[in-house]
Order: C-alpha cells, then sequence, then structure tokens
C-alpha cells in the first residue's frame, strides 16, 4: 500500500491532492493507496472536505522502515516527516522549486511543473482516466486550482491552470466566482485558532543567506481580523520560531481583494530583510507590499538579507 500525502500545515491543495492522487492509484492504476494529512488542515481545506462530502484523511504520525510512500505538493524535507529517509519514496508531484536534500533507494517518478497548483498538474497526468473520477474527486481538484490560484489573481496562475478549473467547474456545474468565495470566507475565518496556530497555518521552513526563516502567510478577505491581532502575533514569534529551531518568523498577510500583502516587523532583522527584498521604507511595525500575493513567486525569491 503507497501512502500518498503532502506537506505539514496542510492547505487545501495537499490536503485535496493527497486525496486525488490516491484515488487515482486506487481505481484506474490498481495499486492501494490511501491519502494522509501531516497535521490539522486549515479552516478553507476542511471546509472543502465538507463541502464535497470527502472524509477527512487520517493524520500520519509516523513512518515505518520501508514504507512506500507518494508526495504531492512538495520536495522539501524541513515540510516532511522527520523519518522520509527511512521510507521508499516511489514519486514526487509538486510545483515548487527544488529544494534537494531527499534521497531514495531506487529510481523514482519525479513530476515537477511550473504550473500554480499540483492538481493542474495532477490533471494532465490522469489524462482521460479523470472522465470516470467522482464528482468529489474533480470538486477536490478545482478548489485546489481556485485555492492555490487565488481565484486567478496570483502571478503563479497560468493559462492552463486557469483553463482546466474552467472545464472542472463547467462539468460539474460550478459558479467559480460564487463557490471562490466561499472558499475564502472559510480561509478568513480563523477566529477560533491562537497566535501560535496562525504562525504555523499555512507556513513553511526555508533557509535565507544562511538563515533558517519559517515564512508564513496568511490570505484573506479580511485582513483587519488579522492585524487587529498584531501585537499578539509578534508577541508570539519568539516562542513559535525557538521551538521549530528557525531563527525568525516572517508573517505575510495577503489581502485577496487588494491584492497586496502586510508584513510584519518586529525587529530590525526583519526591518533589513524587508527594505532589502521588496525595495520597501519601514517605519513602523507592518509594511504594506502592493502586488505581492505568491510566497513561490514573489516573496521566496526576493528574500535576502
Amino acid at each position: 500500500m503507497i501512502k500518498v500525502f503532502g506537506h505539514k500545515s496542510p492547505d487545501t491543495d495537499s490536503t485535496a491532492s493527497a486525496i486525488a492522487w490516491a484515488w487515482y492509484l486506487s481505481e484506474v492504476r490498481g495499486t492501494a493507496a490511501t491519502p494522509y494529512l501531516l497535521g490539522e488542515p486549515n479552516t478553507e481545506a476542511a471546509f472543502v472536505l465538507n463541502r464535497w462530502g470527502q472524509k477527512q484523511p487520517e493524520i500520519l504520525t509516523a513512518l515505518e522502515d520501508g514504507d512506500k510512500v507518494a508526495i504531492v505538493d512538495t520536495n522539501n524535507p524541513a515540510e516532511l516527516p522527520d523519518t522520509i529517509g527511512n521510507a521508499k519514496i516511489v514519486s514526487i508531484i509538486d510545483h515548487h522549486l527544488l529544494v534537494g536534500g531527499l534521497s531514495t533507494k531506487t529510481p523514482i517518478d519525479i513530476t515537477i511543473r511550473p504550473l500554480a497548483c499540483t492538481a493542474t498538474i495532477m490533471h494532465d497526468l490522469m489524462g482521460g482516466a479523470l472522465r470516470t473520477a467522482p464528482n468529489n474527486i474533480k470538486g477536490l481538484m478545482l478548489s485546489c486550482i481556485l485555492s492555490d490560484t487565488l481565484e486567478f489573481r496570483s502571478p503563479t496562475t497560468t493559462a492552463h491552470d486557469r483553463k482546466v478549473a474552467e472545464a472542472l467547474a463547467d462539468n460539474l456545474g460550478i459558479d467559480i466566482p460564487e463557490y471562490a468565495a466561499e472558499m475564502f470566507a472559510a480561509k478568513s475565518d480563523v477566529s477560533a485558532f491562537d497566535e501560535a496556530a496562525l504562525l504555523r497555518m499555512d507556513s513553511k521552513e526555508y533557509t535565507v543567506d544562511g538563515h533558517d526563516l519559517r515564512i508564513s502567510v496568511l490570505e484573506t478577505t479580511s485582513p483587519a481580523q488579522l492585524l487587529a491581532r498584531k501585537d499578539a502575533l509578534i508577541a508570539a514569534m519568539p516562542g513559535v520560531a525557538a521551538q521549530d529551531g528557525a531563527e525568525q518568523v516572517l508573517l505575510f498577510v495577503i489581502d485577496i481583494l487588494k491584492e497586496e500583502a502586510t508584513l510584519l516587523v518586529p525587529n530590525d532583522l526583519v526591518k533589513r530583510i524587508a527594505e532589502r527584498s521588496f525595495d520597501a521604507t519601514v517605519t513602523g511595525d507592518t509594511v504594506v507590499l502592493p502586488g505581492v500575493m505568491s510566497r513561490k513567486k514573489q516573496i521566496i525569491p526576493a528574500l535576502k538579507l
């Protein structure tokens, strides 16, 4: 049996792509596969699972030596179980930059393409077999694309992502703006989470110029609700960084509707990063970055000290 999972702090693409690929392996290729999560899904992913009547996958707590695994939506060892080196990786499907660091016991299938969403890549790999998929699988894949492209607002969006999403929506009878608004409303409702959970909710670890950073983004249609908690979020950053083995947490609050990011600036290190990376002038504990919406395309490649 193949265990299929994405990255820690699972978002919609990581959650739903694991389910879709496990369906394909099991039902089309005839290879037993089960989807897993590496943590609780975020609010949008939980909404999507409920909307399409999909049971939440079990949370994977440990990998046994020799477990067969298929990795989706990441190739970064920092976002995977600590024991990933003991597993037998059979495939990786991803749309992020190649990080390096994974070692496999045998040659494997690797598909990394410059598209906005893992589910778009899976659409292409599944080919005509997707026509046999139940509506919940198609709905999950549509949700992935709308989430990762922010309903086509993100600069990572390609014409192919849009074409695939529109075809899936047409097949399902889904009105994209209406459904995306429901998804983003769910994503924006984070009132039940404490500050540490928010800092880890959509977070990835990167090393920039020798500094280990946790790069967190919170995409929302209601940024004022998050920025009202600015002081508490800043106060929680040192503890989260220390617990996670990072020097600093960088939090970008992404305003989906205004298409801009607000970076919280708790200290001189983050001020220096903001000014050198984004040609910004920082005068307080936040800085607005117009047009910045994508961690993958606009934040990570720009970061420097």
